[in-house]
């Protein structure tokens, strides 16, 4: 490789960040979710992204490179995957190589500093472009090989020193993952004024070929792995570096280039609103979003200062990351960006938000110079002794030094060679082991992680457990000192747990002596997981990549009960899942064995508490009866003093973190004790939602009355409660009078600018559980109806299983409009039904806000009113007497263009009829029928002021009055029957065997069918009632 042109003095050349943007295929879950891509690549710089809720909404963002890895591959015959056609825009890892990999390289050997960024959401695919899986290998591989494979074509008198070192952030706390001894509090960052920041005590390993960065990335991810493991820390939330130091020594110019090349695969770059502190007291959750925040800062205060805005501060010593990733950005370093995301629409919101952070990047300028050195005599001396082979040799714990010591140098490489003799003497070991021995194999969340750990079970009895001990030496929470024993006896392998202990076969938990099979799936603890690798005989050609994490997890959820059927994933009549209630589903699941894990973080620590995950608005529904947006929620309950919380995913989320910050601290043999208020596992005692019910309103727009026991359902879709509900139309005064044949509403229309007065009564709860579990608690309940500003609450009722409510309130609508009719026949009155725990304090009973009738009754239906005065500069319940008198003016001129307009059609129909009919004696008796008809309109149409004055009967109340008997029974009826209705939509099938489940769901969706059909006949016979009644009025009125 040629040296280039030296110079004495390095030159800074000004070079923008290089920002790479790869959409990956759909993952398993997204498939299962049908999930649609959302990204689009029309060129090999642009990459577009459409909003799934609003498809006109697109934006599109030009970058360095974009490559489109979602689909036209195919693999070939070692796996390796390749396009499937010529045509096929697909970029594989060997184009990602190519394109960004290289010119690390070139930086590199030019001696300049070289980065490569990988930034995006957790499963996005980061790790796969920088590590990559199997035969696909990524950037970091390929960098190191493509490296020595340069080396080899070196110049006579040019010779090339590597090191590798190779770390983790996590909470701040910097790990080596080549040392095998744990640091308490991790390796500290120092500064130097000739190296800027570095890491103390860090190991870095002289390395002479590929083969041995290959195991030292190995060692580097078991110790991860096993951290993780005995932390119980998600790798996804961790940074990892690898750092590689080149060195070329030129010795007949007696000069030398060093490059430090840093390959960085940051944490999940998932946003705070889904996995942060949101709406939690707390701080945000423990340190591990402090580093991405702050690099963030970083780069934001960098792009400003690039477009010429004045910047004073870049935030570059508020992480451990951003300190270490200072020369990277904004300094002496040419740095590449590669961004990860999905295509899926599920993910939009973070794909959006990467790509802005990837624009942000962009903009940075970085100040990159050539790095070079004159040797001086003994360095020559050095280097001449100290040829490179290609031979074994030791790694060494020392602290990272720049390269320009020799001597440091010349004593690793001799130091090196036992140890890598005896490390591949251990993995030779180790492989035929493999191949003789049954053992388990370690299943991670990150793929890169499983498989790492092997367990092998020799012959005789093996204990497992924390007890160093044991054959084999366990990590993991809810793992015990002894906790399960495996017996390799007579060409079989058994396991039975210890006491208590906790173990899933295939995600049945075992309490006996167990049998295992080739390929059984096993869970150790409250989530450790182990795939079982059987005697050799019982082993095929399978492929183990199948049975991933996700694998266990959803097996283990099968297990327990939890399904898509559960959630109402099947309720589409187009037979497809709904996508929201997948994503839910798959939230469910994801957040399993993390409140498995909290449970068993609490148990230990003594807290004395019990999570579980629920699903809000599993079967609860809208005012319309449309079913509600689902979303995963934990339910806490104090075992001790029965208080219960509630806490939202990105809560429990967020105190996951700081439970995982205080369980480690009693690990570590810390005092673990915090005040209360600092304690994640507790919070003040807060109003809790039990359940609703719904009351449909249909009966008030026939002016009937309503009265039942109506259930409250709870987020299981089980009964929380009954309580006893009236709904009764009313007088102004609030009194009811049992409506006769002349009251009976027909038509709704009927209402249309009418007074409306109706009383909503809650009378008394029945056998609540919440006040069953514990005698202390108390109970309110509230509601909104139609155009209220505010939920109205009835008074706390304490310590009784049937409460005595009795309350009763009064709204007026003063000028029906058709939009508050309407409501009234197509919406319920949701009630909810709240729990006060002890000590906590009620919800607000009396609402100032409300617009009340002079007679104090709340009113209702007032966007008309609201254009006729501005309630908001008059006090609520002081309305006038000129308000109110104007209001009555308005409707009765209303009612009386309703009359012109019938004295109009009257007069024309009279004209007509003394056409035909002529000066005959008949005609005047029809002229005379007509007056008469006349008088009834003008009646009917009159002002129900002058209507009282002067009442006129239409006809006997006898002849109709068995007639409106039976429409009364019918509406009421129609409400029974939509009531029950609700329910058995809201019942799910039971979880029966695979066999039955097809008939199960057939029978649903029968039984649904059966339900719309008899709400339409109800509907359609109501219909021809009301037409019945009408042609008998016209026919008495044509008799009068």
């Amino acid at each position: 490789m040629s040296d280039g042109n030296l110079v004495n003095i390095p030159v800074p050349s000004v070079d923008s960040v290089t920002v790479a943007v790869r959409v990956r295929p759909f993952s398993q879950r997204e498939k299962n979710s049908g999930s649609k891509c959302v990204i689009s690549m029309h060129s090999r710089t642009t990459t577009t992204i459409q909003d799934p809720k609003n498809p006109e909404h697109r934006k599109t963002f030009t970058f360095d490179l974009a490559y489109w890895s979602h689909n036209g591959f195919q693999k070939d015959k070692d796996g390796v995957f390749i396009s499937a056609d010529p045509t096929s825009k697909f970029a594989s890892q060997k184009d990602i190589f190519h394109h960004l990999g290289k010119g690390i390289l070139d930086s590199a050997w030019q001696g300049y500093n070289a980065t490569l960024l990988a930034y995006g959401q957790t499963g996005s695919g980061k790790s796969y472009s920088m590590v990559g899986f199997g035969t696909n290998k990524g950037i970091i591989p390929n960098v190191c090989e493509e490296l020595f494979q340069a080396m080899e074509k070196r110049e006579r008198n040019q010779e090339c020193q590597v090191t590798f070192s190779m770390l983790e952030i996590y909470n701040e706390q910097i790990r080596d993952l080549l040392s095998r001894t744990k640091k308490p509090g991790g390796l500290k960052v120092r500064e130097d004024q000739q190296l800027g920041f570095y890491v103390d005590g860090l190991t870095s390993v002289p390395c002479e070929n590929y083969t041995q960065i290959e195991r030292l990335m190995e060692q580097g991810t078991k110790t991860r792995t096993t951290a993780s493991t005995n932390m119980n820390a998600s790798s996804s939330r961790s940074h990892m570096v690898i750092t590689i130091q080149f060195k070329q020594v030129f010795l007949d110019r007696g000069l030398t280039k060093q490059s430090t090349i840093n390959l960085v695969d940051l944490a999940g770059s998932e946003r705070q609103k889904s996995s942060g502190s949101e709406g939690d007291r707390l701080r945000e959750g423990s340190q591990v979003n402090l580093s991405l925040t702050n690099l963030g800062n970083v780069i934001s205060a960098l792009a400003d200062a690039a477009t010429g805005k004045k910047v004073l501060h870049v935030p570059y010593r508020d992480s451990v990351l951003t300190k270490l990733l200072q020369p990277a950005l904004g300094g002496n370093s040419r740095t590449t960006l590669i961004v990860a995301i999905s295509p899926a629409d599920i993910c939009y919101e973070e794909t959006l938000s990467t790509l802005r952070y990837a624009e942000r990047a962009k903009k940075i300028r970085n100040k990159a110079m050539v790095n070079t050195s004159m040797l001086t005599r003994e360095s020559k001396a050095e280097n001449i002794r100290v040829p490179l082979a290609h031979g074994n040799f030791r790694m060494a714990e020392q602290p990272a030094r720049p390269l320009a010591e020799p001597g440091p140098w010349a004593r690793e490489l001799a130091q090196a060679r036992e140890e890598w003799r005896q490390q591949y003497m251990a993995i030779a070991k180790e492989q035929r082991m493999m191949e003789t021995l049954p053992h388990l194999l370690n299943v991670n969340e990150d793929p890169q992680l499983t498989g790492v750990l092997k367990y092998f079970i020799q012959a005789g009895s093996s204990d497992a457990g924390r007890a160093v001990s044991n054959a084999i030496h366990l990590q993991g929470l809810g793992i015990s000192d002894k906790h399960a024993s495996f017996t390799n006896s007579d060409g079989k392998v058994t396991v039975t747990p210890h006491s208590k202990c906790k173990v899933v076969i295939n995600g049945v938990p075992i309490m006996t002596k167990t049998k295992l099979q080739h390929l059984d799936r096993i869970i150790l603890g409250s989530n450790s997981a182990y795939l079982y690798i059987g005697f050799p005989s019982e082993r095929d050609s399978e492929d183990l990549n199948r049975f991933d994490y996700d694998f266990f997890q959803l097996e283990r959820a099968a297990a327990e009960g939890v399904s898509m059927d559960k959630l109402g994933a099947a309720s589409h009549s187009d037979g497809k899942a709904d996508p929201s209630v997948l994503a839910v589903f798959q939230d469910y699941v994801r957040l399993m064995p993390l409140v498995a894990e909290a449970n068993q973080m609490g148990e230990e620590l003594k807290k004395g508490l019990r999570m579980e995950l629920k699903v809000k608005n599993l079967a609860a529904s809208d005012s319309r009866g449309h079913e509600l947006q689902k979303e995963v929620m934990v339910k806490v309950t104090n075992q001790r003093t029965h208080e219960v919380w509630i806490w939202s995913k990105a809560k429990f989320i967020n105190r996951k973190f700081l439970m995982e910050e205080l369980y480690q601290r009693f690990l570590d043999g810390e005092d673990s004790h915090v005040a209360q208020e600092d304690d994640p596992f507790w919070d003040p005692v807060e109003v809790i939602h039990l359940g609703s019910a719904h009351v449909w309103l249909q009966s008030l727009a026939y002016s009937m009355k309503f009265e039942e026991q109506v259930e409250f359902l709870n987020c299981d879709g089980k009964e929380e409660a009954v309580v006893h509900v009236h709904m009764t139309p009313c007088s102004p005064e609030g009194w009811w009078v049992a409506c006769g044949e002349e009251d009976v509403v027909i038509d709704p229309s009927e209402l249309l600018g009418r007074r409306m007065d109706f009383q909503v009564g809650l009378v008394r709860g029945l056998g609540i559980k919440w006040l069953k579990e514990d005698a202390e608690r108390g109970i309110q309940m509230g509601y909104r109806i139609y155009d209220l500003s505010s939920t109205l609450y009835s008074k706390p009722v304490w310590k009784t299983v049937n409460p005595q409510i009795e309350e009763t309130v009064q709204f007026t609508a003063l000028n029906a409009s058709q939009e508050f009719l309407n409501y009234l026949q197509t919406n319920a009155l949701i009630i909810d039904l709240w729990g006060l725990p002890e000590g906590c304090a009620q919800m607000n009973c009396s609402h100032p806000d409300l617009t009340v009738t002079s007679e104090g009754h709340i009113m209702v239906d007032t966007k008309k009113m609201s254009t006729v005065v501005d309630t908001g500069q008059t006090p609520s319940n002081q309305i006038s007497e000129l308000y109110m008198k104007l209001l009555k003016f308005e409707r009765e001129t209303e009612l009386l263009r309703s009359v012109n307009r019938a004295l109009r059609e009257e007069n024309a129909f009279l004209k007509q009829s003394i056409e035909k009919v002529g000066s005959t004696p008949q005609g005047e008796k029809l002229s005379h029928k007509l007056s008469d008809a006349l008088k009834v309109t003008w009646t009917a149409a009159r002002p129900p002021a002058a209507r009282e004055a002067s009442p006129v009967r239409t006809g006997p109340a006898s002849s109709d009055r068995e007639f409106a008997k039976a429409l009364k029974l019918l509406y009421h009826s129609m409400n029974v029957a939509r009531g029950q209705l609700l329910r058995l939509r809201q019942a799910k099938p039971p979880e029966e065997d695979e066999m039955l489940r097809p008939f199960v769901h057939q029978q649903a969706q029968r039984l649904k069918d059966f339900g719309d059909l008899l709400e339409s006949s109800l509907w359609r016979l109501k219909t021809d009632v009301a037409v019945i009644v009408k042609k008998k009025r016209a026919s008495l009125l044509q008799a009068q």
